[in-house]
């Protein structure tokens, strides 16, 4: 990016400057030894342009909307439309969920993003032993058709985009959509959203995890087909990094291990006889946004630049929408405190402007309080204003990405590039990503990880403003706080078993009983799903037929 001579006028500048730092270090010594990001990338005191030297424009960087993507997927990025602001939300029952999610709609989010409780994610109806003091605690609870139809009243689907946080059930939970949008009148060739749908991060670092990996790939590769055919503008599978990250891995390990994940389901689709040209233009991402600002931003800009490389020179992918890495992003959970929990606004607000500035296509801001319980109507209102502020009032979304050319910020992002690239490779070594989780290689980077964040807050090398600094004493009997009452549960129950009396159960009989057949041979199960639910069957009833056949993944533990 720069000629010889520039280069070398810049070395004999830097002499004299590392001159007067001297000086200055003599009189005012720096706060600590060693700066680093938040993922661990030391850094230097000054970039300049020998730090970016070996970095091709052209192929390295190039324009919006060009391959490789490094500065975002659209010519025009927010200049043409702002991303889409979701709220991630789900509670207690349907009833209660609609109403958030029609507050949300009238305060100005432009997407809708479903939290389901535990026992739905991971395949038990709200009357199975399993689901005691579960129901409705950390998400919705869903059990049949008929919570989805109350879920999504009076929310015309056709005009909303929806994301599910859901993996294993995800064929079911979709299945659950279609229905509901076919009893609004609306095609499922008209829907659009996302399905989350990626089950390697969830032996990696979640653990809502139903069956072993083999049935669980042919799940979603069974629902790649199915919406190629079905749903063109459905995202079939949401590939998260956001967990990976949540579970303590550095900003690089996110990238790595977020893409290893992807090779695998690309690897996976190719083998059942799909074209990557076709169904990878419906593979979104999903990450984290943390509060070290300039990392965050190299990272998204990283991440699309390997992915697109991927696509191409390893996949030979020729369609650019295939190339293009789409993604989502969540502020950080593992950053929120309970302690001064005002203070998280500000942190939201930080790793909103990463977001960003990194090019995201979809944001959720969590709750200041949400590392005390489920946010209020304020507190959930504060945190989409929060991106409405960072959209109409902070200028940055008038450049498309506004950072690129800062020394700082392309030497980050290669340096997370050649990072990314090692773990990868190392990955590949072993065989790709499924026999890495079988031998516990990111389990164990991510937890040793984990491990040096934390030592690095007890013993102070980090602070966290409120936490091991600047404390106050506080009230904490005096927050508002949302609570999910127990009777939730009770009347979840007792809904569901007056569904069981009311349907077809003869028809259901035979959906489930085509459901095991289909299971054990290689049909597509997405018909046979969507079937079943639209005559009322429960996800529990399905996911304990595939159980029956497919079996229970069992975690291999990781010292």
């Amino acid at each position: 990016m720069f000629d010889p001579k520039q280069l070398q006028d810049v070395a004999e500048g830097n002499k004299g400057y590392e001159e007067a730092v001297t000086k200055a270090l003599a009189k005012n010594p720096e706060r600590k030894e060693n700066f680093t990001t938040g993922g661990g990338i030391p850094l230097k005191r000054t970039y300049t342009p020998e730090d970016i030297n070996g970095v091709d424009y052209a192929k390295d960087l190039g324009f919006p909307g060009k391959y490789p993507y490094t500065r975002g997927v659209q010519p025009t990025m927010y200049r043409g439309r702002f991303w889409t602001m979701r709220q991630y939300a789900g509670f207690a029952t349907a009833e209660d969920s609609n109403r958030r999610y029609r507050y949300l709609l009238s305060q100005g989010t432009t997407g809708l993003s479903v939290a389901f409780d535990l026992p739905t994610q991971i395949g038990y109806d709200s009357d199975d032993p399993m689901a005691v003091g579960e129901c409705g605690k950390v998400g919705v609870a869903i059990d049949s058709l008929a919570d989805a139809e109350i879920l999504f009243d009076q929310i015309p689907l056709d005009k909303v985009s929806t994301s599910m946080t859901i993996n294993a059930p995800a064929s079911v939970l979709l299945s659950m959509y279609i229905a509901v949008a076919e009893k609004q009148g609306v095609p499922m060739s008209a829907l659009s959203g996302t399905i989350q749908n990626d089950i390697l991060k969830e032996y990696i670092a979640r653990g809502t995890y139903i069956f072993p990996p083999k049935p669980s790939m042919r799940l979603i590769t069974d629902i790649f087909e199915f919406c190629s055919g079905n749903i063109p503008k459905w995202n079939t599978i949401s590939i998260s990094g956001y967990h990976i990250r949540e579970a303590g891995s550095t900003a690089i390990q996110e990238v790595a291990f977020t893409l290893a994940d992807g090779i695998a389901y690309i690897e996976a689709a190719i083998k059942s006889g799909q074209d990557p040209n076709v169904f990878g233009k419906r593979l979104s991402f999903f990450f984290n946004a943390h509060n070290d600002f300039l990392e965050e931003v190299a990272k998204f800009r990283a991440a699309r630049k390997i992915w697109a490389k991927i696509m191409k020179e390893r996949f030979g992918v020729t369609d650019k929408g295939a190339q293009m890495l789409r993604f989502h992003t969540q502020t950080a959970g593992c950053t929120l405190t309970a302690q001064q929990a005002e203070n998280n606004i500000v942190r939201v607000g930080i790793q909103t402007m990463a977001a960003v500035c990194g090019g995201t296509q979809s944001l959720h801001t969590n709750s200041l309080d949400e590392a005390l319980a489920l946010p209020t109507d304020k507190s959930v209102r504060i945190a989409l204003r929060t991106q409405q502020i960072v959209a109409y009032e902070s200028g940055i979304t008038n450049t498309v990405d506004p950072l690129a050319g800062s020394y700082a910020v392309e030497a980050l992002t290669k340096q997370i590039e050649e990072g990314a690239w090692e773990y990868i490779n190392k990955i590949d070594e072993m065989g790709g990503m499924m026999t890495a989780i079988e031998k516990g290689y990111p389990q164990k980077h991510i937890q040793d990880a984990a491990y040096q964040y934390q030592k690095s807050i007890e013993t102070g090398d980090r602070i966290i403003v409120g936490v091991n600094k600047f404390h106050i004493d506080e009230d904490m009997s005096e927050r508002k706080l949302l609570k999910v009452d127990a009777s939730v549960g009770v009347n979840q129950i007792k809904k569901l078993r007056e569904m069981k009396e009311k349907r077809d159960n003869v028809k259901v009989k035979d959906c489930l009983e085509a459901i095991q057949k289909g299971a054990q041979g290689e049909d597509n199960l997405m018909p046979l799903i969507l079937d079943a639910v639209r005559h009322y069957a429960t996800e529990g009833e399905i996911c304990g037929v595939l159980r029956g056949v497919f079996g229970e993944y069992k975690e291999n533990v990781v010292l």
